[in-house]
């Protein structure tokens, strides 16, 4: 009993230090402990006009440009609509 009645007065004395001992503490970074958030940015595929995730899509280079597609398939379209292979 004696030992319940010790830490619930610990407790209550460490409630209200709690606010005084926080003034010395260094100040928390705006938006520590938050997750981040994740930047990824939609581009749009030339052939069926969706949007896709940059870093899910199908990438080419063609004519030294990186074009964007949602699948193999639209990539392979594009190909043959500009007479690759």
């Amino acid at each position: 009993m004696r030992g319940l009645l010790l830490l619930g007065w610990l407790l209550l004395l460490a409630v209200l230090l709690w606010p005084i001992v926080r003034r010395f503490l260094p100040p928390r970074r705006a938006g520590a402990g938050r997750p981040r958030a994740i930047q990824d940015e939609l581009v749009k595929d030339p052939v069926c006009q969706t949007y896709v995730l940059r870093s899910r899509a199908v990438t080419r280079a063609v004519g030294g440009v990186t074009r964007y597609f949602c699948s193999r398939e639209c990539a392979a379209r594009f190909a043959a609509i500009r007479g690759e292979r």
